[in-house]
């Protein structure tokens, strides 16, 4: 590395001072400084002797740690025509005594050369052809010095570099951070914070296991705050932890997702913003599923919703705009659904007259209508369902419930059909939890009972049985699934329970008896006319259910003596609400549980994301026994990082595959020119014949051996061919000559 792009790490950042390769030409150097800058150089001699006393630090003084510390992110191609360095090897014995160093006197030569050991610890394996020939570097040679090393660095090092830069102990803000870059030990050690930082995002690029990426993101998470000094490595933290956070399992998922929110909480809205975007993108490939999804997934996606929702809590008022932003999107994509139109047809029989523009057909509706009927689209509504109805006391979330009602109410309606009731019903659920949290009312009772009035579900079903469904997994059904009584029988128990669960929303309002007088109406004429006794019996339950609960609120309202458009009306039936004593609460209660376990019977192997998790996350501790523990148990394998491949095995690799290739094209043209001059044979003469070299033993006398047996062969095949119909096979110059 070149003197100009030189990073200080020992505080002489703008001074002309190359670090030598041995000792006497740093010696030269220091005199030289001492001439030129006497004040600077008396300044050196009382804040940092070491550097001056570089003699008494032994073979470490031989290491440029200035190079060595550039290179902490990425590494550049490797130079053509340079040599591979010496390597130092590093022992346990080295570790041990840079640890006591540290420990007992703050050493900050002992710093650097731990920093240098974790560094070549996170770039183990990587291609070090550009370094200068006459430096020394430090190499990993044991599983046992990498895992003592990574260990200690990701305890001690925050702790370490927030004492050497006088930093707050713990936590801190963006602000924090920025007034730090100002000072003066950051100006001296400051260098040495974004090494650490550049070389553990390094690994975690590099290690494949779970629990030590895991307990690297828990580690670095306490150095977050520092990324607001190093906006480059800011933004590619993000990137690596979005990625683990859509991709982990278990505690990984909740460690990157703790370190994205403190990193939103620390570092602000720009912060903020940025990591949405990522994690919204993140979230939606997860949702990219086929037509079913089984319930382990769904629980994947529904604990990645919950991670972006707590996000939105952070700055509800800064997320506002980002939230407007992605409903507008699908509420974009809906309105091109409904407007778009078929290809224009002409009528071939009608030349001269106005072409006519024929509708589209059902294919290409199916084909627009997928556009909105797919698993992304429907989960982002679920997600921002959610988002609304966890902050709807705030009047920043509020004004979006409007326009995403609108938008789910356009997909249930979109198409009307039985075989996308289970999109219907999803759709039916999240309006009842925007109605329950924003205590607006929805007219979601006319959707349930118009999917009641249907022939396939009034009518006994023609396909049998049928296999067992969980509308939960599915978006569609195909035709002969909706003939099952299985299908019928899931979709009358959810309407009922989606219609109760609406019902009872309102049914400590003073207008109960007018707000259910339609639905009880249409629920009496579809048990007259349903056929199976077993669905009349669980109609007229709910009809009894609120019945009585028009004679509960009709006798309490008959005792008020305000009118129903009076402030008063808010304080109707409040303690009765709270206490949760209503008819309709209990049956919706019991329905809830009788739903619960038909679903539990459904699902063989129920895998709840989060479950390993939440045994993590009781035990996060900040205790150091802890951590020490859990990081020995974490990096306690034999495993390192893959050796990469240099440049020259690449090209010789690439070389012999050129050869190979050009071997198999000449073979080829060699064949066909033998197929040119063959003479016409038997098609059955190469099954036939015989290897006889390799039958026959290679002893004394074999050569005379093998001439007898090979004249045997030949007679027997001779006599093949006399027998057999002979079928020849023209060669190419037979054909061109015909």
């Amino acid at each position: 590395m070149s003197d100009s792009e030189g990073s200080d790490i020992s505080g002489m950042e703008n001074e002309e001072i190359v670090s030598g390769t041995n000792a006497k030409q740093h010696e030269q150097q220091l005199k030289l400084l001492q001439e030129k800058d006497p004040d600077f150089y008396k300044y050196l001699k009382e804040t940092d002797k070491e550097l001056l006393d570089f003699k008494d630090e032994g073979e470490d003084t031989d290491v440029d740690m200035e190079t060595d510390m550039e290179e902490d992110i990425e590494l550049d191609q490797p130079a053509k025509g340079k040599k591979k360095p010496h390597v130092k090897p590093i022992t346990t014995s080295m570790v041990d005594s840079w640890c006591s160093d540290i420990k007992s006197r703050g050493s900050i030569r002992a710093i650097r050369s731990l920093l240098k050991a974790f560094r070549a610890a996170c770039h183990y394996g990587d291609d070090d052809g550009d370094t200068d020939d006459s430096s020394e570097k430090l190499g990993i040679i044991s599983s046992a010095v990498f895992n003592k090393v990574m260990v200690f660095v990701l305890n001690e090092m925050d702790g370490i570099l927030r004492t050497l830069l006088k930093a707050p102990e713990t936590g801190g803000k963006k602000e924090t951070v920025i007034q730090l870059t100002t000072t003066k030990p950051w100006k001296d050690n400051g260098g040495l914070m974004r090494v650490y930082l550049g070389n553990a995002y390094h690994i975690l690029n590099q290690m494949t296991d779970e629990q030590m990426i895991s307990f690297t993101i828990k580690r670095v998470k306490a150095s977050a705050v520092f990324l607001a000094a190093f906006p480059s490595l800011l933004r590619k933290y993000i990137k690596v932890i979005i990625h683990t956070w859509g991709t982990g399992r278990g505690s990984l998922t909740v460690m990157s997702f703790l370190f994205l929110r403190d990193l939103c909480v620390r570092l602000g809205s720009d912060c903020l913003d940025m990591c949405l975007r990522g994690v919204y993108k993140a979230y939606i490939m997860n949702c990219k599923l086929s037509k079913s999804v089984s319930m382990s997934k769904l629980q994947q996606i529904q604990f990645l919703g919950n991670c972006m929702t707590e996000m939105c809590g952070v700055d509800p008022p800064a997320v506002y705009q980002l939230a407007f932003l992605f409903i507008r999107q699908m509420a974009t994509v809906l309105r091109g659904v409904l407007t778009e139109k078929g290809p224009k047809v002409v009528n071939e029989k009608r030349k001269g007259k106005k072409d006519r523009e024929s509708k589209p057909n059902k294919n290409q509706m199916e084909k627009a209508y997928q556009k909105v009927y797919d698993w992304q689209y429907i989960f982002c509504l679920e997600l921002w369902t959610s988002v609304i109805c966890t902050y709807n006391s705030d009047t920043d979330f509020k004004p979006l419930a409007y326009p995403l009602t609108q938008i789910i109410q356009g997909v249930a309606t979109l198409v009307p059909t039985v075989r996308y009731f289970p999109l219907r019903l999803r759709c039916i659920r999240m309006l009842n939890r925007i109605a329950s949290a924003t205590g607006t009312f929805i007219p979601v009772s006319s959707l349930l009972l118009d999917m009641l009035e249907m022939k396939e579900l009034r009518n006994a079903p023609t396909g049998g049985v049928g296999k067992a469904i969980n509308l939960l997994s599915v978006k569609q059904v195909d035709k002969n699934t909706v003939k099952t009584r299985s299908f019928q029988e899931a979709c009358i128990h959810a309407i009922i329970e989606e219609l109760a669960q609406h019902l009872s929303q309102w049914s400590y309002s003073v207008s109960f008896f007018e707000l259910s007088s339609i639905p009880l109406v249409r629920l009496k004429s579809f048990s007259k006319t349903i056929k199976a006794e077993r669905f009349r019996k669980e109609i007229k339950d709910l009809i009894r259910q609120v019945e009585a609960n028009v004679e509960f609120t009709v006798s309490k309202r008959a005792g008020v003596d305000f009118s129903p458009n009076d402030p008063a009306v808010e304080e109707f039936l409040q303690a009765e609400k709270e206490n949760g004593e209503g008819l309709l609460s209990a049956f919706v209660k019991s329905l809830r549980e009788k739903t619960q376990l038909m679903r539990d019977s459904l699902v063989e192997n129920s895998v709840i994301v989060g479950a390993e998790s939440s045994v993590f996350a009781e035990n996060l501790s900040e205790d150091d026994e802890e951590n020490e523990e859990e990081g020995k148990a974490a990096f306690s394998s034999s495993w390192l990082p893959e050796k990469k491949k240099s440049q020259v095995d690449i090209e010789k690799k690439k070389n012999k595959k050129k050869r190979s290739i050009e071997q198999r094209e000449d073979d080829v043209e060699a064949d066909e020119e033998n197929d040119i001059v063959e003479d016409l044979v038997l098609s059955s003469d190469e099954e036939d014949e015989v290897d006889v070299e390799k039958e026959l033993p290679s002893d004394e006398g074999g050569d005379s051996k093998r001439q007898i047996a090979s004249n045997d062969v030949k007679e027997q095949n001779n006599m093949s061919r006399k027998k057999r119909k002979p079928k020849p096979r023209r060669n190419k110059k037979a054909k061109i000559s015909a």
